[in-house]
């Protein structure tokens, strides 16, 4: 059995803003022509934004990858941007096995828990 080769990496640092999809797409499909047969990494560790743009061009990066016969695999995203990313739905879509977890002290009661009482003097709303 022949070793599977070694994935390209594409390393995406900065503020991604909304002008940028297109240059990291080209980036991909660079990346994806050196490595026909294998994964393209994304190393989005240094990425200092946490928006909508971000979303949006990491999104586009994946569909040109697709389109190019692959896909990329984020490496290294803040919390802040899994969490995006998980909230956008695009966590599986880009390779992230993220999950968000919270304290017990940070839940909400169950509703069933929940207790109200009406005191006479209560105004009705």
């Amino acid at each position: 059995m022949a070793a599977s080769p070694s994935p390209s990496v594409v390393v995406v640092a900065g503020p991604i803003r909304p002008g940028d999809a297109p240059q990291l797409c080209d980036r991909v499909r660079a990346a994806r022509t050196g490595a026909p047969d294998a994964d393209i990494v994304c190393d989005v560790s240094g990425v200092t934004s946490t928006d909508l743009a971000t979303i949006d061009a990491l999104a586009r990066m994946q569909l040109a990858a697709r389109r190019a016969g692959g896909r990329i695999r984020l490496r290294d995203p803040s919390p802040k941007l899994a969490l995006l990313l998980r909230l956008a739905g695009l966590d599986e879509l880009l390779g992230l096995g993220v999950e968000v977890v919270r304290d017990a002290e940070q839940r909400e009661p169950p509703v069933a828990e929940v207790q109200e009482a009406v005191e006479a003097g209560d105004p009705a709303l």
